[in-house]
């Protein structure tokens, strides 16, 4: 089991302390740093058939739901490997590790697809956050490999846990973290870092009726398995500036 996400946090002395996702339950504090574990959900494609790590296209958008039904979240390859234990803060101060991404070349990232400015976020008839890619530009940032949202020019540094690097974001991208099994199969086990989760379900009311049924069945846990498909089959339109 390839478990490089391991949360790892700050501890009283300032040293790193390695934590083993699958084994914490609820949310966990330690010093400056938390860790929010849900269900181990596996990832399947349309078909219904586990995703490898080996079938995911480079640089491309995937979106699948975590940890909620109605909380979508991101998931990329991407070109280059990732940092390693980058040190981010949330809103509210507090101070955590993202470890980096997961995969032989740590390439392998899922981010909260929630924008952490005002809760920008991916819809079945639109997207305003996405990944653009290494050679593209966009009005929020004068380099690709960065995730967007252009709804308000904020952009995330992909490679270094999402931290915020442009426009009026003041946050990271909650991290999702992963697990990837002997089968190369890959598995959602929690969310790291300060999440926009609550703000979320309090905003979109109407949005969670018109796609979900009503607000109830938006909130409820991810279970067993959640669909990955590419963005560009999630919503009818990417907008992008």
């Amino acid at each position: 089991m390839d478990r490089r996400n391991f949360l790892r946090v700050v501890g009283a002395t300032g040293a790193l302390v390695a934590i083993s996702p699958s084994t914490i339950s609820g949310r966990l504090y330690a010093s400056n740093g938390l860790y929010e574990s849900y269900e181990r959900v596996q990832l399947l494609n349309a078909d219904g058939v586990a995703i490898k790590l080996a079938d995911l296209k480079k640089e491309t958008n995937y979106i699948f739901q975590y940890p909620y039904i109605g909380t979508p979240t991101m998931l990329l390859d991407l070109e280059e490997s990732t940092a390693k234990d980058v040190r981010l803060k949330s809103d509210d101060g507090e101070e955590y590790i993202w470890k980096g991404g997961v995969g032989k070349d740590r390439t392998v990232v899922a981010y909260s697809a929630i924008c952490s400015h005002q809760l920008a976020h991916p819809t079945p008839d639109d997207s305003f956050l996405q990944y653009v890619q290494k050679d593209k530009k966009t009005m929020a940032c004068d380099h690709g490999g960065v995730v967007v949202c252009s709804s308000h020019l904020s952009s995330f540094e992909a490679k270094e846990g999402c931290k915020n690097i442009s426009g009026p974001a003041s946050s990271p991208l909650a991290a999702v973290v992963l697990e990837i099994a002997d089968d190369d199969t890959i598995y959602a086990v929690g969310v790291l870092g300060g999440d926009k989760f609550h703000e979320y379900f309090k905003a979109y009311k109407p949005e969670f009726k018109k796609y979900y049924g009503n607000a109830r069945q938006a909130k409820k846990k991810v279970t067993k398995s959640a669909t990955m498909v590419e963005l560009t089959q999630y919503t009818k339109e990417i907008i992008q500036y």
